[in-house]
């Protein structure tokens, strides 16, 4: 009777101990310091997460372009400051899609157990003009008009970056790849994107 009244004991112990340890993980290790993860995030600092090489050819004799496109501007321009404009150009240029992670604070980042959520801030664009890429023929352009004709056309290259959806849907998925990578390293397993934090009154 002692003998299989101890049998009995232990396996209730031992299927207590198999309890516990199946709940233990399935919680989850416990949740790292969200400061200690904020902070990490922000010494990244920049995070690029997608660049482009863009080129355009621009007639120094356009033809009539709406204004309300991303070139108007630059048609106007064109046909304002240039005296008997000729010629053309193929402008080339490097585009680059990435976040800034110093904004990242408390209020971005909520952790409980191996999971994660993370409101990330909103991507920023920034278009560099490569002069020296830039095929110029047959043009009447001092300097100075040289110079305006490419800061115009970066900033055509900048609003067609900022407005393409494609383009700003490849930049944000590889940013959440390397969000995913770096709290992986904090025992992390799931991260989610959200608009907002849970709980978080809505702005």
């Amino acid at each position: 009777m002692r003998r299989t009244l101890a049998l009995l004991l232990a396996a209730l112990a031992a299927g207590a101990g198999a309890w516990l340890a199946a709940r233990a993980l399935r919680a989850g290790p416990p949740a790292p310091p969200a400061p200690a993860v904020v902070e990490r995030i922000r010494e990244t600092a920049r995070l690029e997460t997608l660049e482009v090489l863009l080129y355009r050819k621009i007639s120094f004799v356009p033809e009539p372009v709406p204004r309300d496109s991303v070139w108007g501007d630059l048609a106007a321009w064109v046909g304002r400051a240039l005296r008997s404009p000729r010629g053309r150009a193929i402008v080339f240029a490097r585009a680059r899609l990435g976040l800034d992670l110093s904004r990242i604070g408390p209020g971005s980042l909520a952790l409980e157990g191996g999971r994660a959520w993370v409101v990330l801030p909103p991507l920023e664009a920034s278009v560099e003009v490569l002069p020296g890429e830039t095929e110029v023929v047959d043009s009447n352009l001092d300097s100075s008009e040289t110079a305006q004709l490419l800061e115009l056309a970066r900033q055509g290259f900048l609003r067609e970056v900022e407005a393409d959806p494609r383009l700003r849907e490849r930049a944000l998925r590889q940013a959440e790849r390397a969000i995913r990578e770096l709290l992986r390293g904090f025992g992390v397993a799931d991260v989610r994107f959200v608009d907002r934090l849970p709980g978080a009154a809505p702005s």
